[in-house]
């Protein structure tokens, strides 16, 4: 299945590719980040260049790598996964290396993924679960038009302890009653 590249004013989402892996190594060592995203798990080097590796090929799901505009650089990931084509539904994760957090490069990467699922992929749900314990995520989503659907109590591990998880979607007609209509 070809991927599409989605294009911004300030970033282009690419399909992720093979020489993505060592600027993913980079984030998956990012220990806030891990916190912030509920990582728990450890993978070595090889899991992580096999699984850029297989992103192309990967069915019911676009990885993208966030990039700037005029620079290739993997600036972090979008991803849009169990696109669900008869229910019309799909899940996003959004995860960006430290030096490129709250730049506005999310913010923009959301919105054109969430162009593509409702007018390109004709969707009607994009759902996501944020840690409650991140909450610029959480309230960059609501900004963006997430509603808050409930929470999955103890979901994720915040070291010894335990954090939940915050349940938000966006439906077709909400994404089309916050667009600006010229």
């Amino acid at each position: 299945m070809q991927k599409p590249t989605l294009q911004g004013e300030m970033i282009v989402l690419r399909p992720i590719r093979t020489d993505d892996a060592d600027a993913m190594w980079d984030m998956l060592d990012d220990a806030e980040g891990k916190r912030l995203t509920g990582t728990a798990r450890a993978f070595t080097r090889e899991e992580v260049d096999a699984w850029c590796a297989s992103r192309e090929a990967a069915e019911g799901r676009y990885d993208f790598a966030v990039t700037a505009l005029g620079d290739d650089e993997y600036r972090g990931e979008i991803v849009l996964t169990e696109v669900d084509p008869d229910v019309r539904c799909a899940s996003l994760r959004l995860s960006m290396r430290p030096a490129y957090r709250g730049r506005g490069y999310g913010t923009e990467a959301i919105e054109l993924v969430l162009g593509f699922a409702f007018d390109g992929l004709d969707l009607h749900r994009v759902e996501l679960e944020a840690l409650s314990i991140n909450t610029r995520a959480v309230s960059l989503y609501e900004n963006i038009g997430f509603r808050r659907e409930g929470r999955r109590r103890d979901a994720y591990r915040d070291g010894a302890g335990w954090c939940d998880a915050v349940v938000m979607s966006m439906l077709e007609d909400e994404y089309r009653a916050g667009r600006v209509t010229s």
